[in-house]
């Protein structure tokens, strides 16, 4: 598959995260659901990872790989903290559209960290969305 079916799916699943979390949520510190969720998803990754026979590769990992790959983690989990806490606060609906400026930071970040390039489309495209996300605010 190329990468714009994963990309659809990953967009479908964040929006059921975004419902289902919303629900979940209810009566129950953020903390604690991050935490629940965490245990599920580590129990998913593993069994989807170990049963693909990708656990070989762990010894030929490299020490800035599992840096990096712990950084994202930890960038993960305060994400996740923020977004809990955020649902219990917000409806989904305000929440996941202030979510999505990720993108835009992301395109930043992309740009200036890794130098990968932008063309005028993707800065007005994410422009725009980022003037949508802000006008859920209102």
């Amino acid at each position: 598959m190329t990468w714009w079916i994963y990309a659809l799916a990953s967009a479908g699943f964040a929006a059921m995260t975004a419902i289902l979390a919303k629900v979940g949520v209810e009566g129950v510190p953020s903390t604690l659901a991050t935490a629940l969720r965490t245990v599920v998803v580590l129990a998913f990754a593993w069994t989807i990872a170990l049963a693909r026979g990708e656990g070989a590769a762990l010894p030929t990992l490299g020490r800035r790989t599992l840096l990096f790959l712990a950084l994202s983690g930890v960038a993960t989990g305060l994400s996740w903290l923020a977004y809990f806490r955020a649902l219990q606060l917000a409806p989904a609906s305000r929440v996941a559209p202030i979510d999505k400026l990720s993108l835009a930071l992301t395109l930043v970040l992309a740009w200036g960290l890794l130098g990968e390039p932008l063309s005028w489309k993707l800065v007005v495209g994410v422009g725009l969305m980022v003037c949508g996300a802000l006008l859920t605010l209102g």
